[in-house]
């Protein structure tokens, strides 16, 4: 294991040792772990169409660690909610017009750098509509579930407001954050008329941010016109 780094003095290192010790983990686990994460920024910030597959290498690799999460696993399998995603058609579906016009919306009306409609399935999340994220292939526009922030907005079946998640006590675990790719996040649950939530309209930032009322209303609106589109409501 190693305990200092070259180029620091015993004093930064002694201090890398603190900061390590402090996050339950060793100095190897916490520099690896920061070095992933500024290059996941880097890649981001370049548009590299490498950056998801680097994401994928570095959770499964451990450097971002998924189990740290709470389990919402018997939510997402759901299966009233999963008939209700299923129903719709849209996983694997085509991009549409229609659903990039909100996505659109959504990031201007909030100065974000990225928004989706977001789908989540047993496994997975697919993205039918994303701005920020141009030039994905079909075969591209989805994650595996673990690296989803927008499953829990699901599970609980409400709004999830994150203004700095690495500040936050859970979400501060959450492979996206660490890595990050997602500091804050809002992000409203696409709901039937029953109260199954399928998915998301959401948006995120690589900084943090201050999301109002205001912010929350538009989305809110917003997220509304997703789900009737959705459900032919």
């Amino acid at each position: 294991m190693s305990t200092s780094l070259p180029g620091f003095d015993e004093w930064l290192n002694r201090l890398l040792r603190d900061c390590a010790r402090e996050a339950g983990e060793d100095v190897d686990t916490y520099v690896a772990r920061a070095v992933g994460a500024q290059m996941v920024t880097d890649l981001m910030r370049a548009e590299n169409p490498v950056t998801k597959d680097v994401l994928i290498r570095l959770s499964q690799a451990g450097v971002f660690a998924a189990d740290a999460m709470p389990d919402v696993s018997d939510a997402v399998n759901d299966p009233d909610r999963l008939q209700s995603l299923y129903s719709t058609g849209l996983l694997d579906s085509p991009p549409e017009e229609g659903y990039d016009r909100i996505t659109r919306a959504a990031a201007d009306a909030l100065d974000a750098p990225f928004a989706a409609v977001s789908l989540i399935d047993t496994d997975r999340q697919f993205f039918k509509s994303a701005v920020g994220m141009e030039g994905l292939a079909a075969e591209e526009r989805q994650t595996p579930l673990e690296e989803s922030v927008c499953q829990y907005a699901v599970a609980n079946r409400a709004p999830l407001v994150l203004e700095d998640a690495r500040a936050d006590p859970v979400f501060k675990n959450h492979p996206a954050v660490q890595s990050g790719a997602v500091v804050a996040y809002l992000g409203i649950p696409l709901a039937d008329n029953a109260g199954n939530a399928i998915g998301t309209l959401c948006v995120f930032d690589t900084k943090p941010r201050l999301w109002g009322t205001g912010h929350l209303q538009i989305m809110s609106d917003l997220a509304q016109i997703v789900a009737e589109r959705a459900f032919g409501n």
